[in-house]
């Protein structure tokens, strides 16, 4: 069965577009480049535009922020990958932000406890899993400690993904003043108008006030209680935790918070949610100012085209030098394998490291289908086998790089709302380069003649996988 690029379904509502282009222009400021910006072609630099945070940027200030990118040291690369953009018209930038990567879950956990116990105005929290034990349990009592002093907290959940998350947790949360809303209930008859089993909300998204944001693959879930390191952060021995969820979170500041918090906004209001939302206290008058350029995409089901899809084929496609995915789910279908494989072919350097284990056997075997195909092109694989590999990052040309919640898998693709991050420039590129080879260092290659050698159990498994995939 010939996989294709994911179908296309009704329009989609873009994040910085024409449809929200009066909103950020009031919001952040949106201007298009002059041409020769960063040296643009004139016809490609006026599809880019570049926000901050004080209102209407400046021709010079977007020129800095293009040309501080180009000049990290890998300007050619930087210029070709925002070409890619503007040639599908997506390219909507977010400078002077600050950003921190976030490894598992007791690193990123601390940093989102620690944020929401900061909170002034408001806290937002969306994630497609919310437990209530171990450390999701604490965090639902720090939601209920700020919302008792008067700070406005709402909660999006996924309905299926918290499925086995007793209806007495949340009620709880509602009872001490916490704004609660399911997404597309089991129940048709809980919230009419707002049903739908093979649509869910797959984003993990935290937003307080205007200072800081969080989003990557953490859900809310006990099982991120340990780290996939040992202590030392080195595999080594017995350091090894065998329990650990290998996982990556993103830490954001500057102009790019209140954009992650319109898209928990957009899903309330169109979900019907009961309760308001409160304001955001303004950016911390002592907040610092960063210099990453950050671009989010915020992917829907019922979208046209699948942005995140077609973002990152678009990227793989005009690699030239390395193609790095650490992913939780691999199903990605026949075109994104042929591009992986083309990227290989013409000399670029892919390498993806992927489960050893999984939480998902048909997506874990559907994935392992291709593995043949990629292995013969050249593509390296590594599989983690100390941890659960649930991250969900690529880095490309080491200058466009990108954290969020979708995996490469037709789930994301065609049945969930997706968000992920890209943040451009070779810096932020190094940390990302830095933390695949950690992971790969820790994991197993695998060869194609090993991999031929695999048992007939396993080759039945994939033939199963594969002609799940879709529904996967």
């Amino acid at each position: 069965m010939q996989t294709t690029r994911p179908p296309t379904a009704p329009s989609p509502r873009r994040l910085c577009g024409p449809i929200l282009a009066a909103m950020l222009l009031t919001v952040a400021g949106c201007s298009s480049l002059p041409p020769r910006t960063a040296d643009l072609p004139a016809e490609q630099a006026g599809m880019v535009s570049v926000s901050g945070a004080g209102g209407q940027v400046s021709e010079r200030a977007e020129r800095q922020a293009l040309r501080g990118l180009a000049g990290e040291g890998k300007k050619d690369l930087l210029i070709h990958h925002l070409k890619t953009l503007t040639d599908s018209g997506d390219a909507d930038l977010y400078r002077g932000n600050r950003t921190r990567l976030l490894v598992d879950g007791p690193a990123t956990f601390g940093a989102m406890k620690a944020a929401i116990a900061q909170a002034r105005g408001r806290v937002l929290l969306q994630s497609y899993i919310v437990e209530d034990e171990g450390v999701a349990a604490e965090v639902a009592e720090l939601l209920l400690a700020r919302a008792a002093q008067g700070v406005s907290v709402a909660l999006i959940y996924d309905a299926v993904g918290s499925i086995r998350t007793p209806e007495a947790f949340f009620q709880r949360l509602v009872a001490g003043g916490v704004s609660v809303c399911a997404f597309n209930p089991v129940n048709p008859t809980r919230r009419p108008g707002h049903w739908g089993l093979t649509h869910r909300d797959h984003r993990k998204l935290l937003v307080v006030d205007e200072d800081v944001a969080f989003t990557g693959g953490i859900n809310i879930s006990r099982v991120y209680g340990s780290s996939s390191f040992g202590r030392s952060g080195q595999i080594t021995g017995e350091g090894v935790l065998d329990d650990g969820w290998r996982d990556t979170q993103i830490e954001l500041r500057g102009p790019v918070v209140p954009v992650i918090g319109r898209v928990f906004e957009a899903t309330w209001q169109e979900q019907g949610c009961k309760g308001a939302l409160g304001q955001p206290a303004a950016q911390r008058a002592d907040s610092e100012p960063g210099d990453r350029v950050v671009k989010v995409i915020a992917s829907d089901p019922r979208d046209k085209d699948n942005r995140i899809y077609s973002t990152l084929l678009s990227a793989v496609d005009a690699a030239r030098v390395s193609v790095r995915f650490t992913m939780a789910y691999f199903a990605p279908g026949a075109d994104f394998v042929s591009a992986l494989r083309n990227a290989a072919g013409r000399g670029v350097l892919v390498e993806m490291v992927l489960p050893g284990r999984s939480d998902s056997s048909l997506a874990f075997h559907a994935g392992r289908w291709y593995y043949d195909d990629l292995l013969s092109s050249g593509v390296r694989i590594y599989q983690m086998e100390h941890a659960l590999m649930h991250a969900k990052t690529a880095v490309i040309d080491g200058v466009f790089s990108t954290v969020g919640s979708s995996n490469l898998d037709w789930l994301s693709f065609v049945s969930n709302s997706e968000l992920n991050v890209i943040v451009l420039g070779d810096d932020f590129g190094d940390e990302m380069n830095a933390l695949f080879e950690r992971d790969r260092a820790s994991s197993r290659a695998i060869t194609l003649e090993e991999w031929r050698r695999r048992g007939l159990n396993d080759r039945a498994r994939e033939v199963l996988g594969r002609m799940m995939e879709r529904l996967l």
